[in-house]
């Protein structure tokens, strides 16, 4: 579709689609397409940026987003493009603003729609409750790009995603379950791992070099060697805000973080999940005894992808359905 909303043509002859969700990032998606009939004609007009790719899913709409790289291929065209988030890191805050004790979801709203104020896709928030976390942020006007603003509170104590035009910003602590997965649901198996480069035991913020607004959570454990980390924010402002982001990072890296890896496993056709409700930021409840570490607890979904082929005259093409599952202390 064009940007301006007028449909530029539908892809007819389908070889191969992908499309991904993502939690505190931007997702992709592309497609490879055979043009027939004055479908050619009508790609040729697709425009970086400018025209919109939009996917259905048995007539459900699952994504959409701006071109990023369209690529004419003899007769195959290959398109490849970015979520409504990616446009974030094209923006940047269009006027300076201080903020005191606000809540992040609000700071967040704040630079989302600063973003957009000059010129507008068509975006929605949804805000799914306050992150709990004081904001003591400020930012400059045209310092920084927009989006890694939003990557830095998402650090410190608030997720968020994208479904269509709608950018969801969710409490880090959602708990809410779309769905139940067991080993009879990943056939191929599955890998259970801990991430010990993203655990700490204290964590210290702070908002300059000068150790003039710092915040500190954490300690010693009795079960964990001493494992520190040290952030950096220079749109924090205040010791509060410091302490609270220090708080919200360390409940996300203690205990060690465990994340189920089934990026090479696709969820089997019958499993008992709704392919549109697998959100980014929304939990699944995973119960596995397929390795030595067993599993029976309520996960993040971090990622997602979908992907389909066309297949041949002689055999047939097939959907797979991946997803990312992650628990840190938010969850545990």
């Amino acid at each position: 579709m064009d940007s301006s909303g007028a449909t530029l043509t539908e892809a007819e002859i389908l070889t191969e689609v992908e499309w991904t969700r993502s939690l505190d990032e931007y997702s992709t998606a592309r497609v490879l397409l055979t043009p027939t009939g004055n479908c050619c004609e009508r790609i040729a007009d697709v425009r970086a940026w400018r025209t919109w790719l939009h996917i259905y899913r048995d007539g459900t709409p699952v994504w959409q987003g701006p071109m990023l790289q369209p690529e004419w291929r003899g007769e195959d065209v290959e398109l490849t493009a970015v979520d409504i988030l990616a446009l974030l890191d094209r923006r940047v805050p269009h006027q300076s603003m201080t903020f005191g004790d606000s809540d992040l979801m609000d700071i967040a709203t704040w630079l989302i729609e600063d973003a957009f104020a000059p010129d507008d896709p068509g975006h929605q928030v949804e805000v799914l409750g306050p992150a709990g976390v004081r904001g003591g942020r400020a930012y400059v006007k045209d310092i920084g790009q927009t989006g890694d603003h939003l990557r830095e509170l998402a650090e410190t104590g608030l997720d968020y995603t994208a479904v269509g035009s709608r950018i969801i910003l969710l409490p880090e602590t959602h708990r809410q379950s779309v769905g139940r997965l067991s080993d009879a649901d990943l056939p191929d198996g599955l890998v259970v791992a801990e991430d010990g480069a993203a655990v700490a035991t204290r964590v210290i913020v702070a908002g300059d070099d000068e150790g003039n607004v710092l915040g500190e959570a954490g300690g010693t454990d009795p079960y964990l060697p001493l494992l520190e980390r040290y952030v950096e924010q220079t749109s924090i402002k205040t010791d509060a805000a410091a302490a609270d982001a220090a708080r919200a990072l360390l409940r996300s890296s203690y205990p060690t973080p465990v994340f189920i890896n089934t990026e090479e496993v696709t969820l089997s056709p019958d499993a008992a999940v709704e392919v549109p409700l697998l959100v980014p930021g929304w939990c699944l409840d995973v119960t596995s005894s397929a390795t030595c570490r067993a599993v029976a607890q309520r996960f993040k979904i971090t990622g997602v992808k979908v992907t389909e082929d066309g297949g041949t005259e002689s055999s047939p093409g097939g959907e797979s359905v991946q997803v990312q599952v992650a628990a840190t202390g938010a969850e545990a």
